[in-house]
C-alpha cells in the first residue's frame, strides 16, 4: 500500500488553489467531472493534492456528512487516500470488524474506491486499480 493524495477542504478554493500553485509549485491538472466544484493539484504527472469545498452535502461514509472545514475534527483534511493492492481483504477485514464503509467505483477511470471512518473521525479512502 502506498499514500496517493490528500484532499483539503477549504471555504476558499481559489486562494488554497494559489497557495499550493504559486508557493509549492504544483500545477493544475485533469480532474474527473464530479458534481462538486475542486482542484486536483498535480506534481508532473502525479495528482497529489485534492481540493474541494467544505460542504454539508457531501459524504463519503454511510450516517455522516461533511459539516465544514471543522467537521469531525480533522481541521483541513477532508480525507487521505492510499492506493492498495488486496481489495478482497481488505473488505474481509473491514466486514470481520463490523465497521461500516462505502464502495463505489470512480466514473471515467474505473479506479474502484473504499471509504470508511477511523476511530480518530478521519476518512480514510482505499482505491483500487479497475477490474479488467
Amino acid at each position: 500500500m502506498r499514500l496517493d493524495h490528500l484532499t483539503v477542504r477549504t471555504d476558499d478554493l481559489e486562494a488554497t488553489k494559489a497557495f499550493f500553485t504559486d508557493v509549492l509549485g504544483l500545477s493544475v491538472g485533469e480532474r474527473p467531472a464530479f458534481t462538486f466544484p475542486g482542484y486536483w493539484l498535480y506534481d508532473g504527472k502525479k495528482p497529489i493534492v485534492h481540493l474541494v469545498v467544505a460542504s454539508p452535502e457531501r459524504s463519503y461514509v454511510p450516517g455522516r456528512r461533511d459539516g465544514g472545514p471543522l467537521a469531525n475534527d480533522t481541521g483541513a483534511v477532508d480525507h487521505v487516500a492510499f492506493f492498495g493492492d488486496d481489495h478482497d481483504g481488505l473488505i474481509a477485514r473491514l466486514k470481520r470488524r463490523k465497521l461500516e464503509f462505502t464502495e463505489r467505483t470512480q466514473v471515467g477511470t474505473g479506479t474502484r474506491q473504499v471509504f470508511v471512518a477511523g476511530p480518530h473521525g478521519l476518512v480514510v479512502e482505499i482505491d483500487f486499480a479497475a477490474m479488467a
